[in-house]
């Protein structure tokens, strides 16, 4: 039972720790010129919670510990690849690695699709987003070799 006390009683402290709590989106500068509005249209649907400045934060982003892991996916995929600061010319050159991360299963993430399932691409949806991405961003890197 004391196990149990401590367990909620160290729950309830760890509320209190501020980072993962700070929701607010930085503005958008701009986007990549899409090949596509259908190749927008997966992007957005699959990448965008953490690869823009336009994340949706669910209600569990609010909960520590969860809200730091999220908080520190999202900081993460904003700082390799931001679709919607196109425009500030930060480099943006892991915009190369869309088709191997997305080919190889990498991105998504295997954690973020059951609490998103509407970012998991059938077959036909990932051929096209590949096909975007190459047209959008030009040739892109090859495979990574395991």
């Amino acid at each position: 039972m004391k196990i149990l006390l401590w367990a909620l009683v160290a729950a309830a402290l760890i509320q209190l720790v501020p980072f993962g709590h700070d929701h607010t989106n930085p503005p958008v500068a701009g986007e990549p010129a899409w090949d596509s509005a259908r190749t927008q249209d997966l992007m957005r649907k699959a990448c965008f919670d953490c690869h823009s400045n336009q994340s949706v934060w669910p209600w569990y982003s609010n909960v520590a510990p969860v809200s730091w892991l999220i908080q520190r996916d999202v900081n993460g995929g904003r700082r390799h690849l931001n679709f919607t600061e196109w425009a500030t010319g930060k480099p943006q050159r892991h915009a190369k690695d869309i088709v191997s991360v997305v080919n190889s299963g990498d991105m998504p993430p295997w954690f973020y699709l059951p609490m998103h399932p509407g970012a998991r691409l059938t077959d036909d949806e990932k051929q096209a987003l590949v096909k975007g991405a190459e047209a959008t961003f030009g040739p892109q890197s090859p495979p990574e070799k395991h």
